[in-house]
């Protein structure tokens, strides 16, 4: 007996690695191999068996980026291994340090059926589990040959990212396409030797440690290494007394789950996601069909969407396995988005979409929000994941923070609104775990609950095309499924985990408010106007539904279900955490572009046609108002002729080579540069801007984070500044409706911006359109706001309200929170005054605090544009808009309406009719969020409303159609078990706590 560790832990990854590992197949023959390179976009499966095959020979370069060849294998088993496991063993030269980022294949039958996929830790396909011997192997394979954009020392740009740019050079070398012998005794020694080899690794010197490292050297030296198949079998028994002996009483007990966490675009387009996707599927029903106890589960409806449509041969399979309930829909939610930038219809779209699909697919629905990898987590969404039924969250990217661990793993997280969703983050911090030694241990090790719980959740797999989980994995599973020394794995449903959880925690700790991830900060500027589009479309959206469900409700109008089906789905898509942040490559950054392009033209079809039927024929001027706000006198979902003459004009006066705007409301003083210096509010007299500075400031920053390009900003950046002061033009213009127009030309760099600076009559707002020749590398605009206000909190509006932070840094927490998030709208507020910053496509800001003398001065910064180099070298490159403004004199009511207004136009057309709201509401605060017909298409009427000031409100709803019955209804449309509501002639009285979304559903009279 010894106990020296390293002599014996070294000697078992040897032998490990170079005898046993390559001993799994015993024998070989080369299969017949033949191939075709398509010359473009891939082909269906049918497609792709019916091509012409020429002979080629293992070795030989194949695959340009992004190319599909497809590989026919023949060959037949030799009469000599009947009664023996034979398998196909296939290496397209396959990099095993880089899974999910490379080439990868399917196979299939010559039916069309598919196997499995071929990955980088996959490389077998099932041939025979008991050869007869002489057995005809005939099996074709797709294989895609996508670029490694990672490689080993990631983030350097490159242009492979797009099949535009990349390049045409052969990729990849097979290696290996065999018929082999598959050894089952020496796969599962070595399993046996890496399972005890981890766990040793991470017990403390003591007496188990020593009982398994004697056990491993005991089957080391009864293994004969020029005889590992003779012998594996005798090695193992050397292992069994080690293996055999029972958890302690209090062990950890991990719940694994099956999971590949695939990406719906990233490096990769979503063309490819849909292979992924069918590969990564095809590999997980034959396991479950292999291993009686695995359990798999995927979450996005839009994965199982693009199967049903573009694999039907694998659709059928999953869809089979999800009756069996071994293959489990997780999450309800369309795709993982992200949680931060969405609108809040948008993420009720994400559960309705998502849940629909899943209920008239499979007749379940998910319990809970399967949501590993996002950036950051909206405080809204507590209420709205219990407004659509879900009982539990999980995620895990907060373990990513760059300087505060979080203190929980399983707790209660409270929303704005005060509801909690029980949540809980795995203890391994990771969702793609082999089960590895050092994840179990930590698992166990960081359990934050474990005075009071002992159980935490393990997804089990290779993500992004990894190939999901495999056979090893499963073999770890059952070793470690009762081991000493080790925490216990089971398979097992989430759903079964979080109801012990629950019964294990009866009264869970409890954090409040976002769930802010200390990095990937830039993701809510990266890629404008991608960011650009997911605002427009999803406001163009709800907008297309108000006009049709008024259309409908007041003409007959057919209400146009499936094309706003099919928008919605496209924009949801799009809101996938790798698309909506701008992380993704070139290639699909191009194609989101283009795609919202054609949502924009046909929800304004759908608005045209819907608001024509509604106005009638005619030569008036019939202006349309959709935002939840008054505005020219028009009411929400009103539409009549207004009076086009302006009330009033804006007087402008030159003033030291700059111009001073007065409407009678503010004065704004714009000096010779283009720079704010003075926005004063008339009524109290009380000046906006801070003594001596200077708003709608550019800067410029040097932008070259640590890691992660397109994701991160990291605080250093504002060590180096330069303010854009240098003004090239400034002219003077009048608008028609009275408004005043500066207009500011500026160039630096290799770029130029122009900004029309302009104030309307009676508004004090002071708006801003810019356009940027945006040509930098590695820099970060941002555009600034120094205000005149002691502000303690800026409020920043999120999904269906705001969220408040503090505008100090006494802590590492609040320090961290050095880029944050907005949607419409930003307030910097003291006791009686109030400056907000609006904006229509701006999701990043920032905020400082200086003092000097006790004069407070709160900097209130946009962050406009940034030029990453990876993954997409020309991120932003060329001509980029946005709008923004800053509302003098503002308080949470008046920067909400502001925000609202700016974000939605109004629209004139010809007709001769006026027509009245389909809902009006009344009462401060609340705010009508969509109008719309049910999901269900029953006709019946949707209307959600919101409060918006984080008080309690009460009000009325009044509908202007006759009403049959009336009741609340949950996020996915569902009546609520409170019953029916009575209503008072179409009225129906609310009173609604601080920040309540509620959905009402009404029936229509006939």
């Amino acid at each position: 007996m010894h106990d020296d560790t390293s002599l014996t832990t070294g000697r078992v990854k040897r032998v490990l690695q170079e005898r046993v590992l390559p001993a799994i197949y015993s024998q070989s023959v080369p299969l017949n191999v033949s191939w075709h390179e398509l010359p473009g976009e891939p082909v269906t499966p049918r497609e792709g068996l019916a091509l012409e095959f020429s002979p080629t020979q293992v070795g030989t370069p194949w695959g340009a980026a992004w190319g599909t060849t497809w590989f026919h294998l023949q060959g037949t088993v030799p009469a000599s291994w009947a009664g023996r496991r034979v398998e196909a063993v296939i290496d397209l030269g396959f990099d095993v340090n880089m899974t999910g980022f490379q080439c990868e294949g399917l196979v299939y039958r010559p039916d069309g059926i598919t196997i499995k996929a071929l990955n980088p830790r996959n490389q077998w396909v099932p041939i025979a589990e008991s050869a007869a011997g002489d057995e005809v192997v005939d099996l074709y394979l797709e294989a895609a040959s996508n670029p490694v954009l990672l490689d080993h020392h990631p983030f350097l740009p490159t242009e492979q990212g797009d099949i535009l740019t990349s390049s045409s050079r052969k990729l990849y070398t097979t290696r290996r396409m065999d018929l082999a012998v598959f050894e089952p005794a020496v796969h599962d020694l070595a399993l046996d030797l890496e399972v005890l080899l981890d766990l040793q690794e991470q017990l403390p010197q003591g007496p188990r440690k020593m009982q398994i490292l004697q056990a491993l050297d005991n089957s080391l030296d009864v293994l004969d290494l020029q005889d590992i198949t003779g012998t594996a079998q005798r090695a193992r028994g050397e292992l069994a007394g080690v293996l055999s002996a029972p958890a302690e009483h209090s062990a950890h007990q991990i719940s694994a789950i099956g999971h590949s966490h695939i990406d719906s675009a990233w490096l990769w387009p979503l063309r490819e996601t849909i292979r992924k996707v069918s590969r990564t599927c095809s590999s997980m029903v034959e396991l479950l069909g292999d291993e009686p106890e695995f359990l798999y589960g995927m979450s996005s409806a839009q994965q199982y969407k693009w199967l049903k449509t573009h694999r039907p041969e694998v659709w059928d399979r999953v869809k089979q396995a999800v009756a069996d309930e071994r293959f489990l829909p997780l999450g309800g939610m369309w795709v993982e988005s992200d949680t931060v930038m969405p609108s809040g219809e948008s993420l009720v779209r994400q559960f309705l979409y998502g849940q629909k699909f899943f209920r008239d697919e499979f007749g379940v629905a998910s319990k809970g929000v399967w949501l590993p990898d996002s950036f950051g987590y909206s405080p809204a969404l507590p209420q709205l994941m219990r407004r659509a039924g879900f009982e539990w969250f999980f995620t895990q990217k907060i373990s990513w923070n760059q300087q505060n661990k979080f203190p929980h793993h399983t707790f209660d997280w409270e929303g704005i609104d005060g509801s909690r969703i029980f949540s809980h983050f795995p203890s391994m911090d990771t969702y793609n775990s082999q089960l590895s030694g050092e994840e179990v241990a930590k698992a166990s090790r960081q359990f934050r609950e474990a005075r009071v719980a002992n159980n935490s959740i393990a997804p089990v797999g290779w993500g992004d095309g990894g190939g999901g989980t495999t056979r090893e994995m499963t073999g770890k599973a059952k070793r470690l499924a009762n081991l000493e020394g080790s925490a216990q794995v089971r398979w097992e449903h989430p759903n079964d985990f979080f109801d012990r959880a629950k019964a294990q925690l009866p009264n869970p700790p409890v954090w409040v408010g976002e769930l802010y991830l200390e990095l990937h900060r830039a993701t809510l500027t990266s890629q404008h106007q991608t960011k650009q589009g997911n605002r427009r479309t999803e406001q163009l959206l709800v907008e297309a539904e108000l006009w049709a469900a008024t259309a409908t409700a007041y003409t007959g109008a057919e209400y146009p279900y499936d094309q706003l089906d099919e928008l919605w789905e496209t924009v949801l898509l799009h809101q996938f955490h790798d698309i909506l942040p701008g992380t993704s490559i070139a290639w699909v950054h191009r194609e989101v572009v283009a795609r919202y392009a054609r949502v924009v033209e046909q929800a304004e079809q759908l608005i045209k046609e819907a608001q024509q039927r509604l106005a009638g024929t005619g030569s008036a001027p019939i202006t349309f108002n959709s935002a939840a706000f008054t505005r020219n006198t028009l009411a929400f979902g009103e539409a009549k002729a207004l009076d086009s003459r302006p009330a009033s004009q804006v007087l402008a006066t030159a003033a030291d080579g700059g111009y001073v705007l007065d409407n009678g409301v503010i004065r704004v003083v714009i000096n010779a540069q283009g720079l704010i210096t003075s926005a004063v509010d008339l009524a109290t007299g009380r000046e906006a801007i801070a003594p001596g500075q200077e708003a709608n400031l550019l800067q410029l920053h040097q932008d070259f984070p640590n890691m992660w390009d397109a994701w991160d900003v990291d605080k250093y950046y504002r060590n180096q500044v330069t303010d854009l002061r240098d003004c090239d033009s400034l002219e003077l213009a009048s608008r028609e409706d009275g408004s005043q127009v500066i207009t500011i030309r500026r160039s630096f760099s290799k770029s130029a911006v122009v900004q029309e600076v302009s104030l309307a009559p009676g508004e004090r707002t002071v708006q801003i359109f810019q356009s940027t020749d945006w040509h930098e590398a590695e820099k970060f605009l941002k555009v600034a706001f120094p205000l005149d206000v002691r502000a303690e909190q800026i409020a920043a509006e999120t999904q269906f309200g705001y969220h408040k932070r503090v505008t100090h840094v006494n802590t590492s927490w609040e320090a961290a929170k050095f880029e944050t998030s907005m949607h419409r709208f930003a307030l910097a507020e003291e006791p009686g005054f109030g400056v907000g910053v609006i904006n229509d496509s701006i999701y990043g800001f920032d905020v400082t605090r200086d003092a000097k003398d006790a004069q407070v001065t709160t900097t209130m910064r946009l962050s406009l544009l940034r030029a990453p180099r990876f993954p997409d070298p020309q991120t932003d490159q060329g001509l980029q808009t946005h709008r923004y403004g800053l509302v003098i004199g503002a308080d949470i009511a008046a920067v909400t309406k502001a925000g609202a207004l700016l974000n939605s136009a109004e629209r004139t057309i010809s007709g001769s009719r006026p027509v009245a709201p389909l809902a009006r509401i009344t009462g401060e605060g609340l705010v009508v969020s969509s109008v719309k017909l049910a999901a269900d298409r029953s006709g019946d009427l949707l209307v959600r409303v919101y409060e918006s000031l984080g008080r309690r409100a009460r009000g009325e709803l009044q509908l202007n159609v006759p009403v049959a019955a009336a009741t609340t209804a949950s996020l996915l449309e569902d009546p609520l078990g409170d019953g029916a509501i009575g209503l008072d002639d179409g009225s129906l009285p609310l009173a609604l706590g601080p920040f309540e979304v509620r959905t009402l559903r009404f029936s229509l009279a006939q």
